[in-house]
C-alpha cells in the first residue's frame, strides 16, 4: 500500500489521543482492496472502516511500552501444574468415590490460582473507580462478571462432583409402579367420589 494512504501514517508522526479520534485507522491489520490471504475478520473491518482484534492489541503494546519499562512484568507464563498425579490416579478409580477423592484434591490445589485469578480481574473491573455507574455490558461489568465466573469453575465442579455421590449413596427413591398385568396395591385412602350430574337445566346453544 502506498506510504500516503490515509490508512498508514508518515514516518515520524505522532499523534495525542484526541488527534487519532479525528484521523483514519492507523497502522490497519488488512491491506485494503485486498483480501487475499486476510481472514474473515480483516475482510470484514476493511469493509466497515473498523479495527481488527490485531489492531487494537499492537497499538495497546505500542502504546505502553514506556509503561512496561518502569513496570517491568513477568515474560514467563504462570507455571502449569503436573497433572500426571491426577491424570494417573483418575484413570484408575474404580468407583464414584475413588474418582471424587481425585477430583477433590485438584479442585483444592486449583482453589488459590482461580481466586487470585478472579482478585485480578475484580480489581481490573474496579480500576480507577470506573465501574460506578457503568452499564452492565461496559468493560469494567464485564471484568468483575469474569471474575465471579473464574470462580464458578469450582462450584460448577463441585455441585458436580456432589451430584455424583449422591447418585451412587443417596439416590432418589423410585415409584412404586406394578409390575406389567398386576393391579396396584389397594390403599387406605377412600375411593374417589362418582362424577356427579351438573345441577340445574343445561345450558342452550
Amino acid at each position: 500500500m502506498a506510504s500516503d494512504s490515509p490508512l498508514v501514517p508518515r514516518p515520524g508522526t505522532h499523534h495525542t489521543s484526541a488527534e487519532k479520534r479525528k484521523l483514519p485507522l492507523t497502522h490497519p491489520d488488512f491491506e485494503l482492496y485486498d483480501n487475499v490471504g486476510r481472514d474473515a475478520e480483516q475482510i470484514a473491518a476493511a469493509h466497515f472502516g473498523i479495527a481488527t482484534r490485531g489492531d487494537l492489541l499492537r497499538w495497546a503494546r505500542r502504546d505502553a511500552e514506556q509503561f512496561l519499562e518502569k513496570h517491568p512484568l513477568p515474560a514467563e507464563p504462570l507455571p502449569t501444574p503436573d497433572l500426571t498425579p491426577y491424570l494417573t490416579a483418575l484413570a484408575a478409580a474404580q468407583t464414584p468415590a475413588e474418582a471424587s477423592a481425585v477430583t477433590r484434591h485438584l479442585l483444592d490445589a486449583a482453589e488459590p490460582v482461580l481466586r487470585a485469578v478472579s482478585d485480578y480481574l475484580l480489581a481490573a473491573g474496579q480500576w480507577r473507580g470506573q465501574n460506578r455507574g457503568a452499564k452492565l455490558d461496559s468493560p469494567p461489568k464485564m471484568l468483575m462478571a469474569a471474575a465471579g465466573r473464574s470462580l464458578s469453575v469450582l462450584a460448577l465442579a463441585d455441585a458436580a462432583d456432589l451430584k455424583a455421590l449422591r447418585a451412587e449413596y443417596d439416590p432418589a427413591p423410585s415409584p412404586d409402579i406394578p409390575p406389567p398385568g398386576q393391579s396396584p396395591a389397594p390403599s387406605d385412602l377412600p375411593p374417589a367420589p362418582p362424577n356427579s350430574p351438573p345441577a340445574g337445566p343445561a345450558p342452550s346453544r
